[in-house]
């Protein structure tokens, strides 16, 4: 089981990184790419699957913060779509909407790593 969750947490950074390097790249003319999309439903996907193997093993988990942090990856993922959703149709991309998807990443990783 601690090789599956290192696997799920290693899968997880590669999420986060993806829809925050797709933000920095694209910091002055924000979009959503494909790369943020994908990363959105890896993060939420894998952090469920985290949460629920560790409940599984019987480890301590903090359900306050795996809440606040499923809200954040819930309003990335449904940002990311939109935002797909527009470039797909060749519509533009808010300003707003490509900036909630790499904030909103942001503050959840601040959430994942500060809170104890």
């Amino acid at each position: 089981m601690n090789i599956l969750f290192s696997i799920l947490i290693f899968v997880h950074i590669l999420g986060a990184a993806a829809i925050f390097g797709g933000w920095l790249a694209n910091f002055k003319t924000p979009t959503v790419t494909n790369w943020q999309w994908i990363g959105a439903l890896v993060q939420l996907i894998t952090g469920l699957a985290m949460v629920g193997l560790a409940e599984a093993n019987g480890g301590d988990v903090n359900h306050i913060k795996i809440g606040v942090k499923a809200v954040i990856a819930i309003i990335v993922v449904v940002a990311a779509f939109i935002g797909r959703k527009k470039v797909k149709a060749g519509e533009e991309v808010s300003k707003g909407l490509a900036h909630a998807v790499g904030g909103m990443t942001f503050i959840n990783i601040a959430v994942a790593v500060l809170w104890s």
